[in-house]
């Protein structure tokens, strides 16, 4: 049985992940601040978990929570682009110095290997389709530029000082637990709560943006895969987390109106600033190098994703 410590761990990601390696009779203890991640999310597994209530930018309780640990799975965040051009020093403070830190705490225990909660965002908005992870890296917002930075420091830390990491390049993730509540949240996410209540959602752009939507069960199984390959074949490595498939924001709309029951429109509002138009995932290195599959395909995903949402006498957030 082995020692996990998962870092923002009552996120969406990181819930799930601890539930999964709980499901596995490992061991686990969390971590996470509350600023993005909600206790919430852990309820039903708290009293089955170490959690401590750390924010990973204090470097002292950090390197207590690596101690005794084999894996870390890094998810701790500040996940959105919007908000890393509202505020990008607060950005690179939770997305570099953070991720600095759990290097710093993981190196210092001995931890066998940290996997990384990477980007697609790094590839930026070059037209080339699909991204691979061999392109030279384009970020237009601050978020992406900051996930890239740690991307660059996991490399170097194994290359420094011999410590295996992983860095995963997320594709849109979404499923059960997702906030739809914030301004921040992922579309899927909120299109589903507000299309239950029968209220309108809004498009950035013309609904022509397209995403490689990866349902949540598939990081899992990429975070799990990235702990257990060899080293050979992993260590100091980027591997994209997806499905090699893209969806429009329009077909995303027209699916969940079929799911949902929602008769409404969709309105259309200008684009953001700092999103990009597409992206699309090579994922035959996550295959190769992982033995990484796609276990649940977009329409299973989402028709899961909002059976969860319809379940909820609470909505997440309110």
């Amino acid at each position: 049985m082995a020692k996990y410590l998962v870092t923002g761990a009552a996120g969406f990601i990181g819930s799930s992940l601890v539930r999964a390696l709980l499901d596995r009779g490992d061991e686990v203890r969390g971590i996470d601040n509350f600023a993005t991640g909600r206790r919430e999310n852990l309820t039903e597994v708290l009293s089955r978990i170490d959690f401590r209530q750390i924010d990973i930018l204090d470097l002292d309780s950090l390197r207590e929570a690596c101690e005794g640990v084999d894996y870390v799975l890094h998810q701790a965040a500040i996940p959105s682009v919007p908000k890393s051009v509202l505020d990008p020093i607060g950005s690179n403070r939770a997305n570099v110095d953070g991720t600095v830190n759990v290097l710093v705490a993981a190196r210092d225990a001995k931890v066998k290997r940290v996997v990384y909660a990477a980007s697609s965002s790094a590839y930026g908005d070059t037209p080339t389709l699909p991204k691979y992870e061999a392109m030279t890296p384009n970020p237009i917002s601050p978020y992406a530029v900051a996930k890239l930075a740690s991307e660059l420091y996991m490399t170097s830390f194994y290359r420094c000082y011999g410590l295996e990491t992983v860095c995963l390049r997320y594709f849109n993730i979404f499923g059960p637990r997702q906030d739809p509540s914030s301004q921040y949240s992922g579309v899927l996410a909120k299109f589903s709560m507000q299309m239950l209540r029968g209220e309108q959602p809004t498009i950035f752009g013309d609904g022509q943006t397209s995403r490689d939507f990866t349902y949540i069960d598939n990081a899992v199984s990429a975070n799990l895969l990235a702990c257990s390959a060899p080293a050979s074949e992993c260590a100091g490595r980027v591997f994209n987390c997806a499905t090699g498939r893209r969806i429009t924001l329009n077909e995303v709309f027209e699916a969940l109106k079929q799911l949902t029951g929602y008769t409404g429109s969709v309105k259309y509002a200008p684009e953001r600033r700092g999103d990009i138009k597409h992206s699309l995932a090579d994922i035959s290195q996550a295959e190769k190098h992982l033995r990484y599959k796609v276990l649940v395909n977009f329409e299973d995903g989402l028709r899961r994703t909002v059976e969860w949402y319809t379940t909820q006498r609470q909505p997440v957030g309110a």
